[in-house]
This record gives structure tokens, C-alpha cells and sequence, in this order.
């Protein structure tokens, strides 16, 4: 099989195993490693060489640029100290856990133990939100492992670029220290610049398929062009997207956001499911090169890593709500967590792309790199499979879901919108004017009483079979040859924009019946 057929195959796969996830309340990632690993087994798999340098910049970009677009700057500075301490602290912690089990166990030379540290440390939250969407917690439990997962990427890969110098430089100079100490701010400072240049330029794409290329063509520019100077590629990424989300929040067109959003999810989705096909490629490459007595040291040496990692970062949410729960005793107003979330956020490492990705990237020349590769992947296929299944039962178990909570903020978001939209229209006249304020007035009243139970609004019902029926005439309208394929596109996406307004419970349950 050629790597094309293999793709396909496994994209394949991921449909149907998607649906199996989504029924189940099942991380997808964990899914898509198990699957990975199943066809590169396959007799005739291909061997798939991969470019370093490529590696971080195709897997990683446009990753951190999906996540940090969506994260909201606020939630970052209300949860500054947790967040540093997950995606700081917990890193570091972790790589030094990873750099002892090395030099106790099989002896790794310490700037590839810290490279191994830096590979494994950072969770992804793909596995979590997979979980999260279905069951969902506390806001500042999700903030926090959405936020981490962005910020603790940066500083795991800083320290897996400072391993890497340090590791072909064959020690630490002056140079190698002035290098790594300009990298970090001139690759924020770059991103911002070049966010707000690429900022510019949006509003001339909008609304056309060149302005979603723009978004993939500024994600991987901003991450060579960072590389080509010498300076932090994943802040310059983080950064430069923060920036764009901040100019472009008011301006951004909706049409533009449903796109994008779409496409987004689709091309993240898919370098999932490249990444753990080209990973369990590799595996068995290395597996089947190794020795009995090499594959026997590898898979003691990733057991033992894989129950290190896991134990710090529980260790570091236990010892981290001690030391809340103490300054909240003594009148600080940061307030812990729940036992119960602190245990769930402790559980909540599962390791993913980043850690694929970055394992990707070692040089071929990189010492012990079939050692270090399978590790990582060991750690990733472990916390998927063992964590990852097991976090929609322990929310249950603890019960930390708070669905009910999370729809009535919901419906008095909804209310809240309206009653701004009925202000605003409070002192326009004219016929027109109360249609809109009649209008905002009855949705408050719909949202006002669907927060009461659970009965279907049949105003909304019959929107969408208004819109359905709608569909229906256009596309006679089309096969009759009435309406060109222009006209036909945009009117298309007009009852696209009024079948999203009627919401997404009464699709599914028009649909069903």
C-alpha cells in the first residue's frame, strides 16, 4: 500500500470510529492512536520518511493557531496563577521527573532526557474537550485545561528548542544562552507585529475562500519566518493569533467565522489522524529493528515513564490545591478547587499532537532516538487509552457534570442578548422598528419559559419547516432551470444563516421524525 491508500484507509477508519466516540462519550484522540497503530500493522504499510523541520511547522501551527484564537484573553488573566502553574511548573516538574527515571534506569546523557521531558510533559486538550462538550464541568475547571494546553505547548517546546541546541552544540555557551534568551520575547514581539500586519490584510479576503487560505498561508509563515530569525516560533505563532482574534473580534464577518470554523476543525481533525498514522508507522519500523533484549529495555523504560508522568502532574494538582486551600483559609481570594476537580484536572493529561509532533522533529542522528520516539508514543497511546477512557466515568462517578447549570447560561445568555438588542432598538420609530422590538420580546418569553422544561418551542419547529420548505421550492427552482447557479449559491446560503437561527435541538428532532 502506497501512503495515499493508507490515508485513505484510515481516514475511513476515523469516520466510522468517530461515530463510535460520539456515541460512547470517548475521547476521539484515544480512538485515533489505537486505529493508527492497527493499520500501520497491516501487511504492505508503507515506510514514510519525515522531515524535521516540517514536522513541528505542519502539526503545530496550525494547532496552536486554531486554539489560541478562540481562548479568551480574560480567562487568562482571572486564572493567571493556576495556569502558570499547570503549564509552567508542571512542565518543568515533569521534565525533571522523566530526566531522574533516564539517568536511574537506562542512562540517557542529560540534554536527551531533557528533551525526552520536554516531549512528554505537555497535556492536549483534545481528549479532554472530546469528554467536556458531552459532560460538561465547572467553567474554570475547562478554562483552565483549555488555556494550559495552549500556554504549556510553548513552554514544552522552549524547552525542547534549548535540549535540541544544547544537544547538537555539544554543551551550553555564552552564544547557545544569548540565543535562547533572545528568542523567547523576540518571538512574541515578532508575532504581535506580524498579527497586526496579517490583520490588515483580512478585511480584503473576507468572505471568499481566499481569505481561509490567508488563515493556513499566515499560520505557517508566521512559524518559518520566526525560524528563519532565530526566534521562538510557537510564541510567535501563539502571539501573532492573539492578536488577530483581539483586532478582528467586532469586524470578523459571520459568514466568514461559520466557514472557518468548519474548515478549522476539519484540517485539526485530519492531522490527528496523519499524525497517529505516521507515528504508528514509525513504531513499528523501530520495533521491528529492535532486538528482543532493546525492545525488552524500551518497553520497561516506557512503563516506568509513562507512571512517572502521570503521578507528577496528579502530584502537582494535589500539592497546588494544599497551597490554595491554605492562602484561601488566610483570606486570599483565589479559591480552590473542588477535591473532586482537583482529582479530575489531575487526570486530565492525556498526551496527543504536540507530543507526536514533536517526537517527529528529533534529527535522524538524534542519540537513542528509537528509544526516545517509542517512549513518547508509549505515553500518548497509555494516557489516551487509560485516562481518556475513564474521564466521562469518574465525572459521573464524582459527579461534577453540570449540565443543567450549563443550559440555564445558556437561555439567560439568550435573554441577555435580546434585552440589549430591544434597548438599542428602544428609541428607533417606525413600523419596522416594533417588528423587531415585538420579535426580541416573544424570543425573551420563548427563552424564559424553555428554561422551564424541556418542551419543544413550536415557533422555532415551525421556522424550520418554514426554511425546510424553502429548500424544497429553490431546488425546484433550480432543476427547472429558473434560478443560475449564483443565485441559486446565495440563496443557498440565506436559508443556510436562517436554519442556524432556528437552533440545532430542533434540526436534530425535525430530522428524526
Amino acid at each position: 500500500m502506497t501512503f495515499f491508500e493508507t490515508l485513505v484507509a484510515l481516514l475511513a477508519v476515523a469516520i466510522l470510529l468517530l461515530q463510535v466516540t460520539r456515541r460512547m462519550q470517548l475521547p476521539y484522540p484515544g480512538i485515533l492512536a489505537a486505529a493508527g497503530v492497527a493499520v500501520a500493522m497491516l501487511p504492505g504499510a508503507p515506510i514514510i520518511p519525515i522531515d524535521p523541520p516540517t514536522a513541528l511547522a505542519l502539526f503545530i501551527a496550525p494547532v496552536l493557531v486554531d486554539a489560541a484564537y478562540d481562548f479568551p484573553l480574560g480567562a487568562a488573566r482571572r486564572m493567571a496563577l493556576p495556569l502558570f502553574v499547570y503549564a509552567v511548573v508542571a512542565v518543568l516538574i515533569t521534565t525533571g521527573v522523566v530526566v531522574s527515571i533516564s539517568s536511574l534506569t537506562v542512562g540517557l546523557p542529560l540534554a536527551v532526557a531533557v528533551t525526552l521531558g520536554a516531549i512528554v510533559a505537555p497535556p492536549d486538550a483534545a481528549a479532554a474537550t472530546a469528554v467536556l462538550s458531552n459532560l460538561p464541568v465547572s467553567r474554570r475547571v475547562d478554562a483552565l485545561l483549555k488555556g494550559e494546553s495552549l500556554f504549556n505547548d510553548a513552554t514544552a517546546l522552549l524547552l525542547f528548542s534549548a535540549a535540541l541546541t544544547v544537544q547538537a552544540r555539544g554543551g551550553v555557551d555564552m552564544g547557545t544562552v544569548a540565543r535562547l534568551g533572545i528568542a523567547a520575547p523576540g518571538g512574541i514581539a515578532f508575532g504581535i507585529v506580524f498579527g497586526y500586519l496579517v490583520s490588515r490584510l483580512r478585511p480584503v479576503t473576507d468572505n471568499t475562500v481566499g481569505g481561509t487560505l490567508l488563515q493556513f498561508v499566515y499560520a505557517f509563515a508566521t512559524w518559518l519566518i520566526a525560524e528563519r530569525l532565530h526566534l521562538s516560533a510557537v510564541l510567535a505563532t501563539v502571539s501573532s493569533a492573539m492578536t488577530i482574534a483581539v483586532l478582528a473580534s467586532v469586524n470578523d464577518s459571520p459568514r466568514m467565522r461559520v466557514h472557518s470554523f468548519a474548515v478549522w476543525t476539519t484540517v485539526v481533525f485530519l492531522l490527528n489522524v496523519v499524525a497517529f498514522l505516521l507515528m504508528g508507522l514509525q513504531a513499528r519500523r523501530i520495533v521491528e529493528a529492535m532486538s528482543a533484549a532493546e525492545l525488552s529495555r524500551a518497553v520497561q523504560f516506557a512503563t516506568i515513564v509513562v507512571a512517572g508522568v502521570i503521578a507528577a502532574r496528579l502530584s502537582v494538582a494535589f500539592l497546588f490545591h494544599a497551597i490554595v486551600g491554605l492562602r484561601h483559609r488566610r483570606g486570599n481570594n483565589l479559591a480552590p478547587f473542588a477535591s473532586g476537580e482537583t482529582l479530575l484536572v489531575g487526570w486530565s493529561g492525556m498526551r496527543g499532537l504536540v507530543t507526536l509532533a514533536t517526537a517527529f522533529a528529533l534529527p535522524a542522528d538524534f542519540p537513542e532516538r528509537n528509544l526516545v520516539v517509542l517512549t513518547a508514543f508509549s505515553v500518548v497511546l497509555a494516557t489516551l487509552v487509560i485516562q481518556g477512557a475513564t474521564l466521562a466515568p469518574m465525572i459521573r462517578v464524582l459527579k461534577l457534570g453540570r449540565q443543567a447549570e450549563g443550559r440555564e447560561e445558556l437561555e439567560t445568555a439568550r435573554r441577555s442578548l435580546a434585552e440589549a438588542a430591544l434597548v438599542r432598538l428602544a428609541s428607533e420609530n417606525g413600523a419596522e422598528a416594533e417588528t423587531l422590538r415585538q420579535a426580541y420580546r416573544e424570543h425573551c418569553e420563548r427563552v424564559s419559559d424553555t428554561g422551564k422544561g424541556d418542551q419543544v418551542d413550536r415557533r422555532q419547529v415551525l421556522s424550520r419547516l418554514a426554511v425546510l420548505a424553502q429548500r424544497e421550492r429553490l431546488e425546484e427552482l433550480r432543476d427547472s432551470d429558473r434560478v443560475g447557479p449564483s443565485q441559486y449559491l446565495e440563496l443557498q446560503e440565506d436559508l443556510d444563516w436562517k436554519q442556524l437561527a432556528t437552533g440545532s435541538d430542533e434540526e436534530r428532532r425535525i430530522s428524526e421524525s
